[in-house]
């Protein structure tokens, strides 16, 4: 029987994987140039792992396809695996930094990459009235049924801002977007967009050392995450509208066992 397309993409990606695993970066780099001419819409994030290996340029963002691939597979188990396995507690340490700060009560919430729900949960108490945007539909499904949201969308967060009409947001959260996003400017200035004067907007993101980022703004990391300059995003911030009211050190998760260290971000619309 002759391989379907899909058996065909399978057996080119696992190689090229197999090859990056063992070490062996050029020849990875060309299998998976070859898995991007099968699959140009590149559901296995072959860009990002060029990226990674410092085999490839690095892309202004994760390609909406592996984002959205990598999220449904792994919807059923997210919980588990991101909060037991990987020791991610953003969303409590924004709650705890909110409410240090004596920001408790919120008529509007935005969620944005809301996945199962972590961050609509965490803050729950908080906000009157909760949307949620997610890429991945399964996710979406498992944030339903919770029933944290008021409102919920699958969609890309960008997108949604830019087309959002209804009433602007007294506070925005976006606590696992960045390690998706490379190029900030389209993210800030839609969130700035939909932002009452005085909202809050909330996100974390990931760093490396700066030899790591050879003079770029961003880049990606050994986990297929990106990683920014903590300059990059004041700049970035401030050109949207925003005033950084602080940029807390955090550990964002562990990965094999190592913290993965970032920063913890709140800034409020001019």
């Amino acid at each position: 029987m002759a391989k379907t397309e899909d058996d065909v993409l399978a057996e080119a990606y696992n190689r090229a994987l197999k090859l990056e695993k063992a070490g062996d970066f050029d020849s990875a780099a060309k299998a998976y140039a070859e898995v991007l001419i099968l699959d140009p819409e590149d559901h296995g994030g072959a860009a990002v792992r060029l990226a990674s290996m410092k085999r490839g340029e690095v892309p202004e963002r994760a390609p909406e396809a592996y984002v959205t691939t990598l999220f449904d597979q792994h919807a059923e188990v997210f919980d588990k695996v991101l909060v037991e396995d990987l020791g991610y507690h953003v969303p409590m340490l924004l709650r705890q930094r909110l409410i240090e700060l004596g920001h408790t009560s919120f008529e509007r919430m935005l969620d944005l990459g809301c996945g199962t729900g972590l961050t609509g949960g965490a803050l729950e108490e908080m906000v009157d009235d909760a949307t949620g945007i997610d890429l991945a539909e399964n996710m979406v499904e498992i944030a339903h049924e919770k029933g944290l949201y008021d409102t919920l969308y699958v969609a890309d967060a960008v997108d949604y801002l830019d087309d959002n009409d209804d009433e602007p947001f007294d506070l925005i959260a976006a606590t696992d977007v960045l390690p998706y996003l490379g190029a900030l400017e389209p993210l800030f200035a839609a969130a700035a967009k939909n932002s009452a004067p005085r909202a809050l907007f909330c996100f974390s993101s990931e760093t490396l050392p700066e030899i790591e980022f050879d003079g770029r703004p961003y880049t990606v990391g050994a986990f297929q995450r990106f990683a920014h300059q903590l300059d990059y995003v004041r700049v970035a911030l401030d050109t949207a509208g925003f005033e950084l009211i602080e940029a807390g050190d955090i550990i964002v998760r562990h990965e094999q066992g190592a913290p993965i260290t970032g920063h913890l971000f709140i800034a409020r619309k001019l």
